[in-house]
């Protein structure tokens, strides 16, 4: 079993920052991708960034050139740096995690989600 927590989320002024992070613990073996999705109230949940384990990234057209995804493979944690925050990237952050648990197994866990809220 593998289970993600989160943290990081608040609420923040139009052009202030924060850094999300999300871990990852159990019986893991190896993670493959590393993702941050969003989802705000009435919209469809969108991908926000996400990393593979070679270090190549992803981002969202919305986030490009504000937001930075990275990962410390040695933490099995996942970062996020906003910064430009909008209020449209007002949101519940979920982070994803896929890669093998012991004995080979591959998995698929979800965070709990954290609240990001942009505002004057």
């Amino acid at each position: 079993q593998v289970q993600l927590v989160e943290s990081g989320g608040g609420m923040v002024q139009p052009g202030g920052s924060l850094r999300l992070s999300c871990s990852a613990s159990g019986s893991i073996f190896s993670i493959g991708a590393m993702d941050w999705y969003r989802q705000a109230p009435g919209k469809q949940r969108e991908l926000v960034a996400a990393i593979r384990s070679g270090g190549s990234t992803i981002y969202g057209d919305s986030v490009k050139g504000r937001f930075t995804i990275s990962r410390d493979n040695a933490k099995n944690t996942v970062y996020l740096q906003m910064n430009g925050l909008k209020p449209e990237d007002t949101a519940v952050y979920y982070c994803n995690v896929e890669g093998l648990i012991t004995g080979g197994s591959r998995f698929s866990a979800w965070g709990q989600g954290t609240q990001v809220t942009v505002s004057s």
